[in-house]
């Protein structure tokens, strides 16, 4: 289990993206979609760039396991609805400092939610 934390650690602070797999929520069939994150005091923070409009987000809702492959390190993870304006704004703020306003500006459409689930 540690071997797994450490390799998933390593790629946490390589790679800028990740690719979840979520569970579809009417067809049941896995959906990988590449992704942001941002890694922070032993948690791992997405920010859907549709907001509650986005399709994983609302699959994840439905079904809060997802799986995560950063580049070979795989590992299952329990998401958690951050829906509290001043919670998200605070995962927005991570995503900006990481990747840049401009960037964040560019891709996210819309900031009412996030996830977050504990990395180790």
């Amino acid at each position: 289990m540690a071997k797994r934390n450490d390799a998933l650690a390593d790629r946490f602070s390589r790679y800028r993206e990740i690719t979840i797999t979520v569970t579809g929520r009417t067809s049941g069939r896995a959906i990988s979609n590449p992704v942001w994150f941002v890694l922070e005091d032993g948690k791992l923070y997405l920010l859907p760039v549709k907001g509650s409009d986005t399709q994983w987000y609302k699959n994840a809702l439905k079904n809060p396991t997802i799986h995560i492959d950063a580049r070979g390190a795989e590992a299952e993870f329990q998401v958690t609805p951050i829906t509290d304006p001043q919670g998200v704004r605070s995962v927005v703020e991570k995503f900006r400092a990481k990747y840049g306003a401009g960037d964040v500006k560019k891709y996210y459409s819309k900031f009412d939610v996030a996830v977050v689930a504990p990395a180790y």
